[in-house]
C-alpha cells in the first residue's frame, strides 16, 4: 500500500543514567551511560481512512526497534519487525510502581520471569475499547527456532461502574520445540484510589518438560506524593518445580520527580536466590535523568 503526504516526526532522549545492577562486584565498570536512541515515525493515512504509521529507531548508532501500525474503528493491528512486547508480555508484571518491576535491574534476575514469547515479525492486534474491555492477541509464525506457531491472548477490563479498577487476563500455548509443550498463564487486578495504587499479580507455566513448571506472583504499591513526585514498593517471588531450586524473592522501591521537562527517576532493587540457586543473592540500582523538550 502507499500512503500520500505522511507526516514525519523525529524524537530523541537527552538522558544520563547511573546504574549498577550487581553491587560489590569489583569489574562493574563506570555506571555513567547517556542515552543514544533517535526515533522516526511517519504516520499518514489511505485514500480508505486507514491509518498508517512505520516507526525506526537507531540505537547505539544502528538499527534497532522497527514497527508498521496500521489502525481504524476496528482497532490496532502492528506488525512488529523487532522490538515490541506480545499481548503476553504486555502484561507480564503490570503491579503499579515509579520508575522498573523489582526483579528489574539487578543482573539475571529476569531470566526466569513469566513473560511468555516474543520474536521478531510478529502480528499483534489490540481492539477497541467495549465498555471498558480491551482485547489484544499476538501471533508469530514458525520459524527456525519455534516448533509451531505461536499465539496469546490478553483481556483487560476497567469497569465503567468502578472508578479505578482495573482487572485482567492473559494466556498462550506454545510449542517452542518439537515435543515439549508450555501453557502460561497471568491474572491480575489493579485499584487506584486517590493517589495510592494498589495491585496484586498471579501467574504460572505447566510445562511438558522435567522440572519446566513456575509459579510467580507480585504485588505492588506506589503513592503520588505529589502532580510531581511518586514513589512505589513492590515484591516478586517465582517458585519452580525443580526440589534443587530456591524461591527467587526480588523487593524493589523506586521513585520518580518530575519538574517541567525534566525527570529524575530510578530504583533500588534486591533479589534473592537469582535464578533459582540458592544465596545467590544480589542488590543492584539504576537513576536516570532525563529532558522531553
Amino acid at each position: 500500500m502507499s500512503v500520500n503526504a505522511a507526516e514525519l516526526a523525529i524524537s530523541g532522549a537527552a538522558s544520563m543514567s547511573f546504574s549498577d545492577t550487581n553491587q560489590g562486584k569489583a569489574d562493574r565498570g563506570n555506571g555513567f551511560s547517556q542515552g543514544d536512541s533517535i526515533n522516526f515515525s511517519f504516520t499518514g493515512e489511505t485514500d480508505s481512512g486507514l491509518g498508517i504509521t512505520v516507526k525506526y529507531e537507531i540505537d547505539g548508532g544502528a538499527l534497532d526497534d522497527y514497527s508498521l501500525t496500521m489502525a481504524n474503528d476496528m482497532g490496532t493491528l502492528v506488525f512488529n519487525g523487532h522490538g515490541s512486547s506480545g499481548a503476553f508480555g504486555a502484561v507480564d508484571d503490570v503491579t503499579p510502581n515509579a520508575y522498573e518491576e523489582s526483579w528489574d535491574v539487578v543482573s539475571g534476575a529476569d531470566a526466569e520471569v513469566i513473560n511468555g514469547y516474543s520474536a521478531n515479525n510478529s502480528f499483534i492486534y489490540t481492539s477497541p475499547s467495549f465498555s471498558g474491555a480491551t482485547f489484544s492477541m499476538s501471533y508469530v509464525n514458525a520459524d527456525g527456532t519455534t516448533a509451531t506457531s505461536y499465539t496469546d491472548y490478553a483481556l483487560a477490563i476497567s469497569p465503567e461502574s468502578v472508578e479505578g479498577l482495573t482487572a485482567g487476563f492473559a494466556f498462550a500455548d506454545s510449542e517452542q520445540t518439537i515435543g515439549t509443550t508450555t501453557d502460561e498463564q497471568t491474572a491480575y487486578v489493579k485499584y487506584a484510589y486517590g493517589p495510592v495504587t494498589l495491585g496484586y499479580q498471579l501467574s504460572s507455566i505447566d510445562s511438558s518438560a522435567a522440572n519446566g513448571d513456575r509459579d510467580s506472583q507480585a504485588w505492588g504499591v506506589s503513592y503520588a506524593v505529589s502532580d510531581n513526585i511518586s514513589i512505589a514498593y513492590n515484591e516478586h517471588t517465582l517458585e519452580t518445580e525443580s526440589t534443587s531450586d530456591k524461591d527467587q524473592e526480588a523487593t524493589g522501591v523506586s521513585a520518580s520527580y518530575t519538574m517541567g521537562g525534566m525527570t529524575l527517576a530510578g530504583a533500588m532493587n534486591s533479589v534473592d536466590n537469582v535464578a533459582g540457586v540458592d544465596a545467590t543473592d544480589r542488590e543492584g540500582y539504576e537513576f536516570t535523568l532525563s529532558f522531553a523538550f
